[in-house]
């Protein structure tokens, strides 16, 4: 194994990466944003009267929206759509009753457009009376574009986008879902709410706009639970499409997003220079598109936020390449996240679901299948895999009931295998195996994308952060238990798999997985110096696992050299082609390792 990197330089871990905006693109504030978009909406209405649409990403603060827009425009009519045209909430719950569930957690994927959560006749109503009117408008709130587009009239268009960890945060502190009568409801219920339906149809009406936006406005920034120091800015509609398409042919981050839990560990506070006030930090979502963020940054140093979604449904191609593509669609199947129990407590014990029955019970194309690779163990550190041999399947049942009514504690260590753990293990953990990882671990989860369909079995007795009991699936769980995955199986299958693929000088390459159930594969990389790559067409997902500090270059010049810390997580789109990954002018580690993830069989030539 190769000797570990100093210490000292792992605080250097990036919190705010950016993406460089056009050379000769700035953000826009304040009335400067808003004169400029009403200028583009009177050019572009050649004498009749001007037309400014304001559309906006369920979760943000319309009102606050609307005050900036009636502080800049106060000679501009504002007319929101949501107010005029959207359906009762009690409609709108009946007709998605079978998408939401009964469950606390778990629903069915919703296929609905933007204009189910609106009535007809109303939204042709108002298009009549928008087109008539004879003074300047302003048509605000999400699906404002389905009424201009109704119009027939020339106009601008804005979008106000937002991420979704940014919508869940203030969803925690009372925001409700929208226009729902629900703020103090169960956070796990505003989150089913966004993820099963409303995020599902606004991020299709989005996709929709891209093309035709003629500014993006940073919406995380407006309203009293904005971040505090920032300043909502907009960018024009060419500088976001080119940012965009230049990131998707460069190596970038996407934002990170830390979060407290209960059996959250010390590690990443300590070691990512995180807020020392905080009781723990159990997350840290390094690579998850679908939730994470970019900031888009000009010249100046101000900055956008966007979801960095909008790159994977902007670039699919570019970003995943053709083969990927081919089998996603536009969506980002490798996830990258960190699981800290340093000082903390074991995960839950779980399950995810086999493919069918995700397929069948939550209308999901794929499963979580994932892995644990540990980036650092402490003592005694170990990971709940597979079933003991000759383990009596209906007393496990019966006990885990039992613990789940409180009549007394599980004990996993009687039926599931305790594998110990140390820094660089990497456990294979494919969709219907009983897994946990134990306490003082540091975990790089690699996974597939499905976000939410963990099955808890057991939750040694705890509580979550907000007092409620966590919620447990036993009855899905036991449905997608694979029994056979004993002792045995999971030592030949699941535990210690890394082989040797090449080595030349002081690089060695290995497979590390993951298991060929998986569709996702993994190659370990050690060096000294610099190590070549290519994406042969297909994205690379990567994370600097050993080593202070390292460059991401191009050997033709086509990308300026990408700076990588310690745990960082990094993205190679396909279109990047040859890349090599050095040491940096500034390092001083001694060697360097990083893991890199793709999809199996999609690179170039690939059979």
């Amino acid at each position: 194994m190769p000797t570990a990197s100093p210490s000292e330089p792992i605080g250097r871990y990036e919190k705010q990466p950016t993406v460089p905006l056009p050379a000769d693109a700035r953000v826009l504030t304040g009335d400067r944003a808003w004169n400029a978009a009403a200028e583009t909406a009177v050019a572009r209405a050649a004498g009749r009267a001007p037309l400014l649409v304001v559309d906006a990403y369920p979760g943000t603060d319309l009102p606050r929206l609307a005050d900036a827009l009636t502080d800049a425009l106060p000679d501009w009519t504002i007319v929101d759509v949501e107010d005029a045209a959207a359906l009762p909430t009690e409609v709108l719950d009946a007709r998605f009753a079978d998408n939401l569930t009964d469950d606390r957690v778990f629903g069915v994927l919703s296929h609905a457009n933007v204009d189910a959560f609106y009535d007809p006749e109303r939204l042709a109503k108002l298009a009549v009376e928008v087109d008539g009117d004879d003074r300047p408008v302003i048509l605000l709130g999400w699906g404002a574009d389905l009424v201009a587009r109704r119009t027939g009239a020339p106009y601008a268009l804005v979008l106000a986008d937002m991420a979704r960890w940014e919508i869940q945060l203030r969803q925690r502190d009372g925001a409700p879902n929208w226009r729902a009568a629900n703020p103090a409801e169960d956070r796990l219920r505003k989150y089913k709410r966004g993820f099963f339906v409303e995020w599902r149809a606004a991020d299709r009406h989005k996709r929709t706009m891209f093309d035709r936006v003629d500014f993006v406005l940073d919406a995380n920034a407006i309203g009293a639970a904005a971040p505090a120091g920032r300043t909502a800015g907009m960018v024009a509609g060419d500088a976001f499409r080119t940012a965009i398409a230049n990131a998707a042919r460069a190596p970038f981050r996407v934002v990170p997003f830390f979060d407290p839990g209960v059996w959250g560990g010390q590690w990443m506070k300590e070691k990512l220079d995180l807020d020392p006030a905080q009781p723990n930090y159990a997350w840290c979502f390094d690579c998850v598109p679908e939730e994470n963020s970019l900031l888009l940054e000009d010249a100046d140093g101000a900055i956008v936020e966007i979801p960095s979604l909008d790159l994977v449904l902007t670039q699919p191609k570019a970003l995943l390449g053709e083969r990927t593509y081919a089998r996603f669609g536009a969506e980002f199947p490798i996830r990258f996240d960190f699981l800290d129990t340093m000082e903390g407590g074991n995960l839950s014990l779980q399950v995810h679901p086999l493919t069918d029955y995700i397929q069948q019970t939550f209308g999901m194309a794929y499963t979580q299948d994932e892995s644990y690779y540990m980036l650092d163990a402490g003592d005694g550190a170990k990971v709940f895999l597979g079933f003991k041999d000759g383990i009596d399947q209906d007393a496990m049942m019966a006990d885990l009931r039992a613990a789940e009514d409180g009549e007394r504690p599980f004990d996993a260590e009687k039926y599931v295998n305790a594998f110990p753990a140390k820094k660089h293990d990497h456990f294979l953990i494919p969709a219907g195996t009983v897994h946990s990882s134990g306490a003082n671990s540091m975990v790089l989860e690699i996974s597939a994308t499905p976000f939410i369909f963990t099955f808890k079995l057991w939750d040694w007795g705890r509580v979550g952060l907000d007092g409620v009991p966590r919620p447990v699936h036993l009855d899905h769980g036991e449905r997608n238990l694979a029994w056979e995955r004993d002792t045995a199986w999971t030592e030949a299958n699941l535990v210690d798999q890394a082989r040797v693929v090449s080595q030349e000088g002081d690089t060695l390459e290995e497979r590390t997985g993951l298991h060929e159930l998986e569709f996702i594969e993994v190659r370990r990389h050690w060096f000294a110096d610099e190590v070549r790559h290519d994406t042969e067409g297909t994205v690379n997902v990567l994370n600097l696992v050993e080593g202070d500090e390292a460059e991401v270059a191009s050997p033709t010049g086509a990308f300026a050299p990408y700076t990588v810390h310690y745990a960082e997580t990094f993205i190679v789109p396909a279109a990047v082609g040859p890349y090599l990954i050095r040491r940096s002018a500034r390092s001083r580690a001694e060697r360097f390792g990083t893991v890199k993830a793709s999809v199996r069989g999609t690179r170039t030539g690939e059979a």
